[in-house]
């Protein structure tokens, strides 16, 4: 089976959620990175992850990515390498390219997928429904290539152990006043520590800390741990952090070792962002809580009584 893989890149290196599309890609079929841009930096990376092959489209001039690579993907497709299916991020550019090259093609596209599997010629995807309650496996029909996105962290990107994959050049063809937007400038928030998706500890706070002011332990906490903060939709919403902190199906989806949930309820919309975590610590005042009912660890008590004495304890070591 012939897979592309939609690569992105940041900072000289391909994100966490390309390297886990190529993983699965790899196991599945013969793996093909396409990339918006110079794809030479980046080219040992996917190899080493799985592809055989990355398309290049070159420098885009600071153009929006969704019109330029997928029409540079339809003009490669119709000089005869059509994949069975292409994979896409479940993020802002993932969505806008697939969704142009949808309708170039004329094929249908299944998203907020986290699982994919083929059989011959066949493909189905597993999508989450309901908050995460039921899964619901989807097969495509009619001709291929097949179009779908998965959200992040479905998948574990383990390296091959390959060599830098061969790059070859995917010019974009014209496409007029559609690419005439120009990216200007881009501001990137001044973080500290780990990346909220890929650190290995995350500590999360929730409407339970009482106050914004009291956001400022949930943080001192994931500082101690080496971690990184995150926090339920409710408190984003009141404006106590910004968006880039929510976990949550709106937010961001974590998977680290340890995930700390404060003064968190545990609505069905946090839980599915960070339920894969492979140990979760829940400190919440009411028992009856749902957060509880995935939690490996419960603490019943007020999150302004634990915090400090965890934080104190800590500091002391």
């Amino acid at each position: 089976m012939n897979i592309w893989v939609f690569a992105q890149e940041s900072n000289g290196a391909p994100t966490s959620a390309t390297l886990e599309l190529v993983a699965k890609a790899r196991t599945l079929g013969t793996v093909t990175a396409f990339v918006g841009g110079d794809a030479s930096a980046i080219a040992g990376a996917l190899g080493e992850y799985g592809a055989a092959k990355v398309y290049a489209t070159g420098d885009l001039g600071g153009a929006l990515p969704g019109p330029a690579v997928s029409a540079a993907m339809k003009a490669v497709i119709d000089g005869g390498d059509s994949p069975d299916l292409i994979m896409f991020p479940q993020n802002y550019e993932g969505r806008d390219v697939m969704s142009r090259l949808s309708v170039k093609l004329d094929r249908t596209v299944l998203t907020n997928n986290v699982d994919v599997a083929a059989d011959g010629g066949s493909v189905s995807v597993t999508t989450p429904i309901f908050g995460g309650n039921t899964l619901v496996t989807t097969q495509f029909s009619g001709a291929a290539p097949y179009l779908a996105a998965f959200r992040p962290k479905s998948f574990a990107a383990e390296p091959a152990g390959g060599g830098a994959a061969e790059v070859v050049a995917a010019p974009v063809p014209e496409v007029g006043a559609t690419g005439a937007a120009r990216v200007v400038a881009v501001h990137v928030e001044e973080t500290s520590g780990p990346k909220l998706d890929e650190a290995e500890i995350v500590v999360s706070g929730g409407r339970g800390l009482g106050e914004a002011g009291n956001y400022a332990m949930v943080e001192s906490l994931a500082k101690l741990l080496k971690g990184a903060p995150g926090a339920s939709r409710a408190i984003v919403d009141a404006g106590w952090v910004p968006y880039s902190y929510q976990v949550g199906q709106t937010g961001k989806v974590v998977k680290p070792g340890v995930y700390i949930a404060v003064g968190i309820s545990g609505a069905t919309q946090h839980m599915v962002g960070m339920k894969g975590s492979k140990n979760i610590i829940a400190i919440n005042k009411d028992k009856e809580a749902p957060i509880f009912g995935i939690a490996d660890l419960g603490i019943v008590g007020d999150a302004m009584k634990v915090l400090p004495k965890l934080i104190e304890a800590l500091q002391a070591r």
